[in-house]
């Protein structure tokens, strides 16, 4: 068996479990042996019947005396057995699992282990890790044993045994790639033995140093990756070259802006112009907190595209950023002859003439757009289409190995660390400061007993101060399109709170809606003929209402920091004092803490600082859910091993030759990739 194999390869596993497997990103042996646990359980302690005692975990060995259903109360069925060694009788109960008894019969020698419990007067192990116990390796009980990520028919048991059978199966085609010299260096286990630990350790120490050499795997091959396609894209060129004249793009539009631009933003702009002048096509991240004003930053770049006599084409992830867009721009170049086009699924709105900017949706792609000498692209909110798509709009309007400058922008703040690495092929711009005159939003944590108090306030606020509010419904799913679920959630919230707000009116907004449906609801909420607009999360990006100035967001903790701080930034684009109100049922544990993160600071950066040390591994400020890199091992708070294998990835670039068996090992991961 290779690592290359499908795992319908291994023994009774057909179509079915390939299906259910994919659910978990398992396509492959070496998908398979990569499903690191999420943690291990303890039975290592190994007891007589004896000596068993009420709250201990435990393993026990003996021979099944009897086991049978029987029925509860309530008429659940449970299965009753008895196990005895040498020393005495231990009670067993399960529920619902009747096929035990063809398997467990009396006699028959097992290995269980679980929680000692006291069941009707009795100690007794309820609904315990079992395995028959013969002279073989025991998988599932007396040691330490891995729990994995599952999901429905794929259960940890079921993937202990054939991860098992992979390893045994697989021996001789893995092979140390990394050199011993850096081995020794880096302390680090040996391949083979790391992957063999990781999944059957014989303690926990054991099972960390496995873990911190699969995690040095993941972020070297990461930076591998970064590297190479920074390599690959300065091989281009671009499709029309530019002359900047930075002084006229000073004089004749930022001057004439009817506001003042922030340092960061100057500095954005420089860079960006700079690019704009080389042979070499520019690939740049703009990387800015919400409402830190991308959108000029970018329009300075259209403009000096414009001086030119080229396009820009601009691409959205939602019809209403897209219209958002298209209105910035009409405004930024009003006093100029910039022609800007808005092509969405709901229609063209045009200048006359040749466009010199054109905005869109997935519309640039897929439509027949009149992309005559595009030289500029922006793509906004980068994470949200996939990487073809971007690709995609890149080579319609470019050509082999000669592309146009590219500019990607997110809203979403991370760590500069993770940032330079999730973004190691792009240059990096960073808006790090919110525009002079935008008031910092008050944000107040709202528990159960105060809901009604805040109802309140929210009703004075709209009598006295003519306020508009939002009110986002609970996250259902972390999915990011919305399911009928969410819609009925948003629709009974909003039924709900006509009741509340009787005298008030009410609009709701949720994904399922048409596009013109939305954009009529958040045009008449701009016009003021909704007090409150009752929304799903499909308001995180885009729309920007000055008057509306508080946001109201139920049970917040089930949202993390980068969509509550994305939904926070919705308020306080006008001269208002704004607010932000997390109706929160839980005063304990992180998501409390994340709450309380967000009471103290405004700061996108800051709260991308404070998710990384409150999540720790997995999802860091949002990024797991926008299709970034899913490590398995590694952590993204371990800057020291991120900057570590940034150093030897570098080395490996300036020196292949001493990195021969790593080459060659790539070279197969791209076979199984493939």
């Amino acid at each position: 068996m290779q690592l290359i194999d499908n795992v319908k390869k291994l023994p009774f596993v057909g179509s079915s479990y390939e299906t259910r497997l994919q659910k978990l990103d398992i396509y492959t042996i070496d998908d398979l042996i990569n499903h690191i646990p999420s943690r291990y359980v303890d039975f290592s302690n190994v007891v007589d019947i004896k000596d068993t005692k009420l709250g201990d975990v435990v393993t026990v060995k003996g021979e099944i005396v009897f086991l049978k259903n029987q029925y509860t109360h309530s008429g659940k069925r449970m299965q009753l057995a008895s196990v005895k060694d040498k020393t005495g009788e231990l009670k067993i109960f399960w529920f619902n699992q009747p096929f035990l008894l063809k398997t467990l019969y009396p006699g028959t020698k097992v290995s269980l282990s679980g929680k000692v419990s006291d069941f009707g007067g009795q100690l007794a192990l309820v609904s315990p890790e079992y395995e028959k116990f013969e002279k073989k390796e025991s998988l599932h009980t007396g040691a330490l044993i891995p729990v994995y990520p599952e999901t429905k028919g794929v259960t940890s048991k079921w993937l202990r045994s054939k991860i098992k059978y992979a390893l045994e199966n697989t021996k001789g085609d893995i092979d140390e790639f990394l050199p011993r010299s850096l081995i020794e260096k880096e302390s680090l286990v040996h391949i083979k033995r790391a992957y063999t630990d990781i999944h059957f350790p014989k303690d926990i120490d054991t099972a960390e140093k496995s873990r911190k050499r699969l995690a040095f795997n993941e972020f070297l091959f990461l930076h591998l990756s970064t590297i190479y396609k920074k390599i690959e894209w300065k091989k281009r060129h671009v499709i029309y070259k530019m002359n900047v004249d930075r002084r006229n793009v000073e004089n004749n539009f930022i001057k004439k802006l009817p506001f003042t631009l922030t340092d960061s933003q100057k500095r954005s702009i420089e860079e960006i112009l700079k690019d704009l002048g080389k042979n070499v096509p520019m690939n740049r991240l703009l990387e800015g907190d919400v409402g830190s004003g991308k959108t000029v930053v970018a329009a300075a770049g259209a403009f000096a595209t414009f001086l030119n006599g080229y396009q820009t084409a601009i691409m959205a992830p939602t019809q209403i950023l897209a219209e958002q867009h298209y209105k910035t721009l009409k405004m930024l170049f009003k006093e100029h002859k910039v022609r800007v086009k808005l092509i969405t699924a709901a229609g063209v709105k045009a200048d006359e003439g040749v466009p010199d900017i054109i905005v869109g949706t997935h519309s640039l792609i897929h439509k027949t757009v009149n992309f005559r000498n595009v030289a500029y692209v922006v793509i906004d909110e980068q994470h949200r289409f996939g990487v073809e798509q971007r690709a995609h709009l890149t080579k319609k309007v470019g050509e082999k190995l000669k592309n146009p400058h590219s500019l990607t922008m997110t809203a979403t703040p991370i760590p500069r660390t993770i940032a330079l690495t999730l973004y190691g092929d792009l240059d990096l711009s960073i808006l790090d400061e919110l525009p002079k005159g935008r008031k910092p939003i008050k944000t107040i944590i709202v528990s159960k007993k105060k809901r009604e108090d805040a109802y309140g306030w929210i009703k004075k606020m709209i009598k006295e101060e003519c306020a508009q509010v939002f009110v986002i419904c609970p996250l259902i799913d972390e999915s990011e399109r919305e399911g009928m679920e969410q819609v009925k959630a948003a629709t009974e919230e909003y039924e709900r709170l006509k009741n509340i707000f009787d005298k008030f009116d009410l609009g709701l907004l949720h994904g399922k809606q048409k596009a013109e449906e939305k954009n009529k609801i958040i045009s008449d909420f701009r016009k003021k003929k909704y007090d409150i607009l009752v929304s799903t999360p499909v308001i995180e990006v885009g729309i920007d209402i000055p008057n509306a100035t508080i946001m109201v967001i139920e049970t917040a903790e089930r949202f993390g920091l980068a969509q509550l701080h994305q939904l926070r930034g919705r308020v306080g684009r006008g001269e208002s004092k704004s607010y932000c109100l997390l109706f929160s049922e839980r005063s304990t544990g992180k998501s409390r803490k994340r709450l309380e993160a967000l009471s103290k600071t405004n700061s996108g950066f800051k709260l991308a600082e404070l998710d990384l040390q409150i999540r720790g591994p997995g999802e860091v400020f949002g990024i797991k859910q926008h299709g970034f890199t899913n490590f398995k091992a590694a952590n993204w708070s371990d800057t020291k091993l991120l900057k570590t294998t940034k150093d030897i990835a570098l080395d490996v670039i300036e020196k292949p030759k001493k990195f021969k068996s790593l080459y060659k090992y790539l070279e197969k991961k791209r076979q199984i990739a493939n």
